[in-house]
């Protein structure tokens, strides 16, 4: 755990399996009960139509958040064509305006058209959302009837692919940057195929490098919590940071909780590759991730950093 456990308590990032019809926020109110634990966050939200992993950050973990926001994403998605959804999902679907009969487009003719999503493009944030304009939600605009342009943001696709095609419905795999709409994509390739098209089921399957396969569901984390197993499912900040480190010696390390920057002195190695301004952490020689922060030196060339500042800090952990 970060920094050892402490009595009572809870801290590490659990791996949650987030149920249909249910909010993120719901998980989270749900963990708190469990736990009895009110420092909880999660990292990128899932809408409640949407299944599938979510990252959730427990007690000193919570820390962390800011720096696996950013991580890519791996979504399957069902995308049903024939009609149109002022959400984009199925939320959204006008059950007075049935779906027409659509044209059997083929597996090759889908699959062009999605590879026309990939890199980067830029694509529209749904009138029904979160996004905030002028400091309120868009959706709190849409639902009561106003006007509502929503803004456009550059994204990446790194990946997409056609896992199934059995008319009217697209079964894709997804995997992107964050800040992706799969809402967005389904209906611009309803516009691109010429026949409309919503979001009719999601589920997230990566965060980074976290998998769906290593998650639990809520009724299986208050069955460990009730059992005493739960700790044994929460990862570390060494578990879940993916960064080069700077080691500091024993002498070193009780300075770091102060944030007195290390001189080339304190320390005593270092992990993976980096330069000078990557992010980076700090760690003491047993491996306890100490601080987050940006490196002043090379991971090839430590000794040149007699004169240079040897590390920023943006986060003491412990």
């Amino acid at each position: 755990m970060p920094g050892g456990p402490r009595e009572n308590s809870y801290d590490g990032v659990l791996l949650i399996n987030k149920p249909l019809h249910r909010t993120s926020h719901d998980v989270v109110q749900a963990l708190r009960r469990t736990l009895g634990e009110r420092r909880i966050g999660h990292v990128g939200t899932l809408d409640p139509l949407a299944e599938g992993l979510l990252v959730v950050c427990i007690g000193r973990a919570t820390k962390i958040v800011r720096f696996l926001t950013g991580l890519d994403k791996t979504y399957e998605a069902e995308i049903t064509l024939g009609r149109t959804s002022s959400t984009f999902d199925s939320e959204g679907i006008d059950p007075n305006c049935p779906a027409g009969p659509v044209t059997d487009l083929g597996a090759d003719h889908v699959t062009e058209a999605l590879h026309r999503f990939e890199g980067r493009i830029t694509q529209q944030v749904p009138a029904y959302s979160a996004v905030r304009v002028n400091g309120e939600p868009l959706y709190k605009k849409a639902r009561r009837g106003e006007e509502v342009a929503p803004p456009t943001r550059e994204i990446t696709i790194t990946d997409i692919r056609l896992l199934g095609y059995d008319n009217p419905r697209v079964r894709v795999s997804v995997t992107c940057a964050s800040g992706t709409y799969i809402r967005t994509l389904a209906d611009d390739l309803g516009r691109v195929l010429g026949c409309g098209a919503y979001l009719s089921h999601l589920r997230r399957t990566r965060v980074g490098h976290f998998d769906l396969a290593s998650a639990m569901t809520l009724e299986q984390a208050a069955d460990a919590q009730a059992d005493g197993t739960l700790r044994q499912y929460l990862l570390s900040y060494g578990d879940v940071l993916r960064f080069g480190a700077l080691q500091v010696t024993d002498e070193f390390r009780p300075f770091v909780i102060q944030g007195r920057t290390p001189a080339n002195g304190d320390l005593a190695g270092c992990e993976g590759r980096f330069v000078p301004g990557d992010t980076v952490l700090l760690k003491g020689i047993d491996g306890t991730v100490l601080a987050v922060g940006r490196s002043g030196v090379s991971s090839e060339n430590l000794s040149a950093a007699a004169e240079n500042r040897v590390f920023d800090y943006i986060r003491v952990l412990n």
